[in-house]
């Protein structure tokens, strides 16, 4: 045994608890793969007027960022009321979406705070998915 391997051990097994295998920052055809086997909750955390004034990604739900904490704490009767869609359990796949990131990042910080483990986030948001969705209209905000 090498000197200083068991150390190591221990250090990957008490980060085995912080440190999941799941990446925190997924890509767009990451997110496209995800979307399409529909074994995630996609939810932008824009405001509602954004979603109206820009357009959301298809099959998003729209949780503003001032809502994230409370939402993931409500009753699944209210969320589904509030929502129309059923509220994710805390072992279910979430990702949070922007317009480019920010926002995303605090509401996945706020989810695995309250114990979704497996929340992610698409850096990219609204803003990269255009890009790739709509190459003709290149936003250039």
């Amino acid at each position: 045994m090498l000197p200083g391997s068991q150390d190591l051990k221990s250090i990957q097994g008490s980060c085995h608890n912080v440190c999941t295998a799941v990446p925190k920052h997924i890509t767009y055809k990451e997110l496209k793969n995800l979307l399409t086997s529909g074994n995630i909750m996609l939810i932008d955390v824009r405001e509602t007027w954004e979603i109206l004034q820009h357009g959301k990604i298809p099959g998003s739900i729209n949780i503003p960022l001032s809502e994230v904490g409370q939402a993931l704490q409500m009753n699944p009767k209210d969320f589904e009321e509030k929502y129309h869609e059923v509220k994710p359990s805390k072992s279910d796949s979430i990702v949070f979406s922007c317009q480019a990131g920010v926002r995303s990042k605090k509401a996945m910080d706020t989810a695995i705070s309250l114990g979704f483990s497996s929340a992610q986030q698409y850096a990219g948001g609204w803003k990269e998915w255009v890009t790739y969705e709509f190459p003709e209209k290149k936003q250039g905000h």
